[in-house]
């Protein structure tokens, strides 16, 4: 294909007034579920990515897949720009609103359809908490593997259209790996529904296509997930170091040893500190950096595999290991892990958190690259992440009051995501493109690849109304985003096209 670039508005108008739109909306819509005065519109300003506020021109909160459908057709209609959101837990700023469109959101649609303990599926609305999909499966020993760090508070239809992962990823994927059917409303207010309910459907496998497609392409509005038996037993093995780097070759050093456990997640001093300070998980502070490391199976595979895992460790240079006594510990430890987000949030006022991911065996090297890069952008950054799949999640801590930090810490973001591309990585793991890593996709993909982008576009949403300006650059924007990085005298990406 060539350089041709699929025609998209990049920023379309309504073609009716609001108060047009209000008249329309009204007639699908309860008094509740509508909202357009400013004091309501601010709450919704921005997802979990807080430095790019924009408030919605409206907000519709429909209550059932019908009234989803009901205001996509008003909206395409009137050429309204349509978000849809969940919780409004994304880290990317996939869900940040439109000004002059329609915030979609689907909290109100919770509800958990049905459970089937025989083929362990569960069919559910995509306003459930990932957490509370487990909960209910729980009584028939059963639970759902996805569990993003946020999943006391994150939706089920966020995690499809980021493609979510979590600390158990390594062994059981990611939110595609664990979903079965997906229905979801195009732009027009058709209901479409991929998969099925076993393991292979009939034409083509759409599933990953809407899965991680971060709500350029439908509106979730229902997904059956599999469901796993509960693990006989599960320990988790806290190992520390004295150096980040130790750390890092000891992920590679398991893998290679043949283990794939359930997590491995690593922190450095930064984050532990922060954790501690926070919920006290039992984190030792002078160690340069943790790993957590879980197995879980039957009894004796699990002890088996624990064994293993330590000798590894120490061969890498653990400076101290400690196992999971009990259950009540195993959760502890990773309450802390998942608590680092909020944790390091109270230290400043502001951070960024990166998704990039990278080769596991460029992981040490990576990690020292990221220091050296703190010190030139003079930022504090924190690394907590996936270890044993490479997805790193630096968390860059700035004040968004400080223009000068916030530019800076724009550009730590960028050399990070961009280092990781040069190792052969990519720039998002789970956490999606939206507006955080935008011109990134233009160093991540040439030309001919972001048009083939553009086109799939073009072929679910031809107006370009859903999520305008998110995750998909235009060629013209990546043109842009080149002849900055020249006007600062840096060459790095040549080949793109001058418009």
């Amino acid at each position: 294909m060539g350089h041709t670039e699929a025609h998209l508005i990049e920023n379309p108008v309504p073609s009716a007034t609001k108060q047009e739109l209000i008249t329309k909306l009204s007639r699908v819509l309860d008094s509740e579920c509508l909202k357009y005065l400013e004091q309501d519109l601010k709450p919704f300003e921005c997802d979990g990515l807080s430095a790019y506020p924009k408030v919605p021109m409206l907000v519709a909160l429909p209550t059932s897949e019908h009234e989803v459908c009901e205001v996509l057709k008003i909206c395409y209609e009137n050429n309204v720009p349509v978000v849809f959101r969940g919780a409004g837990t994304g880290l990317s700023g996939g869900a940040i609103p439109y000004e002059k469109g329609l915030l979609l959101v689907l909290s109100k649609l919770n509800k958990i359809v049905q459970i089937d303990s025989v083929s362990r599926t569960a069919i559910v609305q995509p306003g459930v908490r990932n957490a509370a999909i487990s909960q209910a499966s729980a009584k028939h020993k059963l639970y759902y593997a996805p569990d993003p760090s946020s999943q006391i508070a994150c939706s089920i239809g966020g995690n499809v259209a980021e493609n979510s992962g979590g600390v158990h990823c390594l062994k059981y994927g990611l939110t595609v790996n664990n979903i079965l059917k997906i229905r979801f409303a195009t732009i027009e207010g058709e209901i479409i529904e991929i998969g099925a309910e076993g393991l292979d459907s009939p034409g083509y496998d759409l599933l990953a296509l809407i899965c991680g497609s971060e709500g350029l392409l439908g509106v979730v509005t229902e997904i059956t997930v599999k469901l796993l038996s509960s693990p006989e037993r599960a320990q988790v093995i806290m190992a520390s170091f004295d150096d980040v780097a130790k750390a890092g070759r000891a992920v590679g050093d398991i893998i290679a040893a043949g283990i794939i456990p359930a997590g491995l997640e690593m922190m450095d001093q930064k984050a532990t500190s922060a954790v501690e300070q926070f919920i006290g998980a039992g984190y030792p502070l002078d160690a340069a950096a943790i790993l957590l490391c879980e197995s879980d199976g039957a009894d004796e595979e699990v002890a088996n595999e624990i064994e293993k895992t330590i000798e590894v460790l120490k061969k890498a240079g653990a400076t101290k290991i400690e196992v999971s006594r009990d259950d009540a510990h195993r959760l502890k430890l990773w309450a802390g892990r998942k608590s680092a987000f909020p944790a390091v949030g109270r230290i400043l006022p502001d951070y960024f958190c990166m998704d990039g991911t990278i080769p596991r065996r460029t992981l040490p090297m990576v990690l020292e690259r990221i220091a050296e890069m703190g010190t030139t952008f003079n930022l504090q950054c924190a690394n907590v992440f996936h270890a044993g799949d490479g997805n790193l999640h630096p968390l860059i801590m700035f004040d968004a009051n400080d223009k000068d930090q916030l530019r800076r810490a724009e550009q730590y973001g960028a050399a990070i995501l961009e280092l990781c591309v040069e190792v052969g990585g990519t720039i998002t793991g789970e956490h999606g493109v939206g507006m955080e890593k935008i011109n990134q996709m233009c160093v991540q993909f040439q030309p001919d690849e972001l048009s083939s982008f553009l086109q799939i576009k073009k072929s679910f949403d031809e107006k370009g109304l859903l999520n305008p300006g998110k995750a998909v650059p235009t060629l013209n924007r990546c043109a842009e985003f080149g002849m900055m990085h020249v006007h600062r005298g840096e060459e790095r990406f040549p080949d793109l096209p001058r418009f």
